[in-house]
């Protein structure tokens, strides 16, 4: 799925659909085939999928260090 200069809503983003985005995003730009006048918006619309999936990354990260931590604590 690759969603083309598309906001999806917050609720229905997920990482995979971000991070398809940001190759979108960054092939559209190396290819030159990003206008002057969209280039803002597309380095703009990068920056928030960088950031909603660094978020996604270290929640996911967070979660599964405190299911390690659980299962440890079960198994001592």
């Amino acid at each position: 799925m690759s969603p083309k200069n598309s906001k999806i809503p917050s609720e229905d983003l997920t990482y995979e659909i971000a991070f398809q985005e940001l190759k979108d995003i960054a092939l559209e730009i190396e290819n030159d085939s990003v206008t002057v006048d969209v280039l803002a918006d597309k380095v703009k619309r990068a920056s928030e999928l960088i950031q909603f999936c660094q978020i996604k990354l270290r929640s996911t990260e967070a979660e599964i260090t405190s299911i390690i931590k659980q299962m440890e604590s079960k198994s001592a």
